[in-house]
């Protein structure tokens, strides 16, 4: 071929390929170009042949509130934007959350809404009356976006609600307000609760309606005990603002809190004479039990390794014990229970066995019947059907990393029945409706998006597809990343989860320096074959010539059984630290394209402190580390977190010690970032500057980046996201000499 010739077919060639992009961080995080599409919010009616979702009007700009008839697809609009128009107004009101009365004849509407601590829990609420499509505001006379939690007596006549720490009921025919508490203020919260009640035990609606809409059962909570930690806000004015935090850390004590009954029509509460110290016990459920006036009440321990379920009559106030659940080290609270068989028996989930079962508890709790069975962890319960005899529920007996919907008859008496298809690998979820024929079905794994459809469940079959992020799928398939490698990892007393991500245009002759991002504490975990946002940053590392990987330890958050997630139990930061180095040990002998001379570890909160944790006590493996809104004293953090998984203070002091980073700061010899948000309501800045102050203390030298006036996330204000990000990338690539 001649030179010319040559030349130009050379540039056909290149012209004609396809051209492959790469990851640009103002792209993940400014402008959103790799975002998800999802579906919904969905609500299936009442009648579980059809369900309501959001979709915009695009003349008025609000949202219509449409019905989709499962079999059909029939669209129908049930309320459409211009209805949601307050008299005066010309735009509909933004839809943050919404609710259907249980006759579905009268809607809720939450908007103008205010955060409180880390969700939108405060705003406003109107109803509307789909029959006279009357629209009304709730709580006229209060404060602007003070309502919350919101909820419709079971006959939809009144809305009950909480405004600054008092509960209210509003009369929707006569749109008369009657206050139902009246000593709530900064110290007494009725109706909802403490920051680390919200934090650690999900709890934040608190107050429950009877069965008849007579009465309101509902928490108090007085909180003159707690300690006061202070966050300054030194950005918005020119002096700077103290702000108060009632925050009960390790050691220290809790609320006061009690469980009451009140008329709903008003007048004087009765408190139910729960024994024990108040504050060192926590009344961590409460509901009323169908058609009854009793409620059910759990009550965890200081040390979170006893729940006693009672039984309280509202009418009475008699109280008496169902049963005492107990384990060595903690106990979880669980969301499942389901009353059957005209409330004489129950759900309960228990991990007695070893493994994590649904279970089957007569009213007294003295007979108790498997439902679930086998060496499997229940991840999830999606639905109870009684009538169709089955409960469906999450697992994934075989894969650790993955998800997968099974159902088991409520009898007991049969072997679970795997309902996902098998040729789906990845991660399940459902929204099934009420009678178990239908679900909203999300199917991911690490390089699928979320494909949301509407599925006949019985048959696993889908009917139509309503989300597939077809669009975002072809843009990532763009971008040429390399994919994650699942793989396990033996370090001889037991065999590890990971995944790995290799740099781009990888060669297995060369040497990579490798980064591990690390969690390994019993909240989460890091290893999950799931989408989650494609986790590009973690992407983005492996483009710029980084090996990628992170190790689920001991203890995570995984379905292997009681006695893996209970091995952490009292060596926070020592046992998981621990399976980290061992783990790189044994990735540095299987893959000889690491660079044992650059190996970084970084993690967020939890994985901050393990990451210290690591870099300190190890300084022959780690030899650069990231940590990120950390915790430096297992000692400066909530109590009922750290002392669930840690015990009491008085009985564990020492390992409270020996798992905390700041002890072994000392021993620092490579390279150290740290950063943290100074609003940090979670894991406090105090932290980060207590680590400060002994990393100078021994004259180690480190980065460090502050974010003035951000939480936990470190998301709030203008760009701040791509900063950080940027910061944390600047920061490897200098330490890990990508230049040279």
């Amino acid at each position: 071929m001649k030179p010319v010739l040559f030349l130009l077919f050379f540039l056909l060639l290149a012209f004609s390929a396809p051209s492959q992009e790469t990851l640009k961080l103002e792209d993940m995080y400014t402008h959103g170009t790799y975002a998800a599409k999802g579906y919904g919010p969905v609500r299936w009616m009442k009648d579980n042949t059809g369900y309501s979702t959001l979709e915009r009007n695009p003349e008025l700009g609000g949202n219509d509130i449409i019905r989709y008839e499962a079999k059909s697809g029939k669209r129908s609009v049930l309320v459409s934007a211009e209805k949601l128009i307050p008299s005066g107004e010309s735009a509909p009101l933004p839809i943050r959350n919404y609710e259907w009365s249980l006759d579905n004849s009268k809607l809720l509407i939450f908007t103008n809404t205010r955060k409180v601590w880390r969700y939108h829990t405060r705003g406003d609420y109107w109803v509307l009356d789909l029959a006279s499509g009357l629209l009304k505001q709730l709580g006229k006379s209060m404060e602007s976006s003070s309502l919350m939690f919101a909820k419709f007596s079971p006959d939809a006549s009144r809305v009950g609600y909480v405004s600054k720490n008092n509960i209210y009921v509003d009369n929707l025919e006569s749109g008369q307000t009657t206050q139902i508490t009246f000593d709530g203020n900064e110290t007494i919260i009725n109706g909802t609760f403490d920051w680390v009640y919200e934090e650690e035990l999900s709890c934040r609606d608190g107050f429950r309606w009877s069965p008849d809409g007579e009465r309101i059962a509902y928490w108090q909570s007085n909180t003159k005990n707690i300690g006061t930690f202070y966050m300054i806000n030194n950005v918005d004015s020119i002096y700077s603002k103290p702000l108060p935090l009632p925050y009960p850390k390790v050691g220290t004590k809790n609320s006061e809190v009690k469980v009451g009954v009140v008329n709903a029509n008003g007048g004087d509460t009765q408190w139910f004479a729960i024994p024990g110290d108040p504050i060192n016990n926590y009344l961590a459920r409460m509901d009323f039990i169908p058609n009854s006036d009793e409620v059910m009440i759990q009550q965890l321990n200081r040390r979170q390794n006893s729940n006693t379920v009672w039984i309280g009559d509202t009418k009475s106030m008699e109280l008496h014990t169902i049963f005492t659940d107990k384990d060595d080290a903690w106990l979880d609270i669980h969301d499942n229970i389901m009353w059957l068989e005209n409330g004489e028996f129950f759900t309960w989930t228990s991990e007695k066995d070893g493994w994590l079962h649904l279970y089957k508890v007569s009213r007294d709790g003295k007979q108790w019947r498997t439902i679930t069975q086998g060496n499997m962890d229940v991840v999830r319960i999606n639905c109870i059907d009684p009538k169709g005899g089955y409960v469906y529920y999450i697992a994934s007996p075989d894969n650790y990393t993955q998800r997968y919907l099974y159902r088991s008859k409520i009898d007991g008496n049969s072997a679970p029945e795997r309902v996902s298809p098998k040729h789906q690998l990845g991660q399940h979820a459902y929204q099934i409706s009420a009678d178990a024929k239908f679900a909203i079905h999300t199917f991911q794994n690490a390089t699928t998006p979320n494909v949301v459809s509407l599925i006949n469940l019985q048959k696993h079959k889908s009917i139509r597809v309503l989300e597939d992020n077809a669009a975002l799928a072809n843009t990532i398939n763009t971008l040429g990343l390399t994919p994650k490698e699942f793989i396990k990892i033996d370090i001889d007393q037991v065999v590890l989860d990971a995944w790995m991500i290799k740099p781009a245009n990888f060669k297995p002759e060369k040497k990579y320096p490798i980064i591990f991002y690390v969690y390994g504490e019993p909240a989460g975990s890091t290893v999950q074959d799931a989408w989650q946002g494609g986790d590009l940053w973690h992407h983005y590392l492996g483009q710029q010539g980084y090996v990628v990987v992170s190790i689920d330890n001991r203890g995570t958050k995984t379905p292997r059984g009681r006695d893996w997630r209970k091995s952490i139990y009292g060596q926070i930061g020592i046992l998981a630290a621990k399976d980290q180095a061992a783990a790189a040990k044994q990735i540095f002998k299987t893959y000889p394209f690491i660079d044992t001379e650059k190996v970084g570890i970084w993690g967020w909160s939890g994985g901050g402190q393990m990451t210290m944790n690591c870099l300190f006590r190890y300084p022959e493996i780690y030899n650069s580390g990231l940590a990120v809104a950390f915790v430096a004293d297992q000692r400066l953090y909530d109590n009922i977190y750290q002392e669930r998984y840690m015990g009491l203070l008085e009985d564990n002091e020492a390992n409270y010690i020996a798992g905390s980073p700041i002890t072994h700061a000392k021993k620092l010899k490579g390279n150290l970032m740290i950063i943290h948000g100074t609003a940090d309501d979670n894991v406090h800045y105090q932290s980060f500057e207590r680590l400060t102050n002994e990393l100078i203390k021994h004259n180690k030298m480190f980065d460090m980046m502050s974010y003035p006036m951000r939480s936990h996330r470190i998301n709030e204000r203008e760009n701040t996201t791509l900063h950080l990000r940027k910061t944390m990338a600047r920061y490897w690539k200098r330490v890990m000499n990508l230049n040279k």
